[in-house]
């Protein structure tokens, strides 16, 4: 059995709105069976996800996160992702994982966008400046082609440069970028929050990506509790990412205020009701969208052999 070796040179390949379809696509097939690890030490965090989906395959993926790695001009999260075929448990490819990363994050969101946000929204806020930042900015212009983009960064400097990169402005304050957005991702690693759902307007969707440790939030509990919420999934946010893990253990919000996840898109859940309503989604990653991802990426790759 040949073993496809698949390494950024693929990115090529890849386009926004067909990955979030594949995305949509793996939610009808057989709930994914999960199994992830965390360790700890200090701000450092390793993860081990994997997940299987019957009819799609199984999938490993390890990633170390070092925070400290960017003040020696290292990548933050580093790791591998191996894909398994579904019947025989043989190794069928290894996938660059920031190609992955990369692509299963902003996809993630982008899906939700496309779900929950209204389809008329042109004006996206990206609070952060880094590498999941600017994915969010090609991502959002390939489903929201009439979006303008601002980008906010506790270091203006920072901000300035994304936004000199990707054809976008920079704003300084926060509270006015809130306040004129009508989509929002907050792709930072914060652990406080520091977005007040008091400046959020009538209509507004919120995308949160970057918290993933249970000390980590991005939003205040007034956001959540004026928002309609949703996740990618319940299995792999809940008990794991303070977003939800704190509100809900001092009782700011309950587990059934937690709308759906993308098993619910075929019922409709997942959706928008109104043009007012205020929608937020929590990005949580897991194994079963990696291996959604990482899937879509070696067919891409594999039709393009010939």
């Amino acid at each position: 059995m040949t073993i496809d070796i698949i390494g950024p040179e693929a990115e090529s390949l890849l386009d926004w709105v067909t990955l979030t379809e594949a995305l949509e696509a793996g939610h009808r097939l057989p709930r994914a069976e999960l199994a992830d690890t965390f360790l700890y030490r200090d701000g450092d965090t390793l993860l081990t996800r994997s997940a299987w989906i019957s009819g799609l395959g199984m999938a490993i993926k390890a990633a170390s996160v070092m925070p400290g790695n960017a003040g020696h001009g290292l990548s933050t999260v580093n790791g591998v992702v191996n894909l398994l075929h579904d019947h025989t448990g043989l190794l069928e490819a290894i996938v660059d994982f920031h190609l992955v990363t990369k692509w299963k994050t902003a996809g993630d969101s982008l899906l939700a966008a496309r779900k929950l946000a209204r389809p008329d929204a042109c004006e996206i806020l990206i609070c952060g400046a880094g590498k999941v930042a600017a994915s969010m900015v090609m991502a959002y212009r390939a489903a929201f082609p009439q979006a303008r983009f601002t980008i906010w960064n506790r270091t203006a400097l920072t901000a300035e440069a994304l936004a000199a990169r990707m054809d976008a402005r920079a704003e300084a304050d926060l509270e006015t970028a809130v306040r004129g957005a009508e989509i929002i991702a907050c792709t930072t690693m914060a652990t406080r929050p520091y977005l007040r759902g008091d400046w959020l307007q009538p209509g507004t969707h919120l995308d949160l990506i970057g918290a993933y440790r249970p000390d980590m939030r991005e939003v205040d509990d007034t956001a959540l509790t004026r928002a309609r919420i949703f996740c990618d999934s319940r299995a792999t946010t809940i008990g794991h990412i303070g977003e939800f893990k704190d509100p809900i253990a001092r009782g700011v919000i309950a587990e059934s205020d937690i709308i759906a996840d993308y098993y619910d898109i075929a019922t409709g859940r997942f959706a928008r009701q109104s043009d007012d309503e205020i929608t937020l989604c929590k990005n949580g990653g897991g194994a079963h969208l990696d291996l959604i991802c990482a899937q879509y990426i070696l067919q891409s790759w594999r039709g393009a052999q010939g």
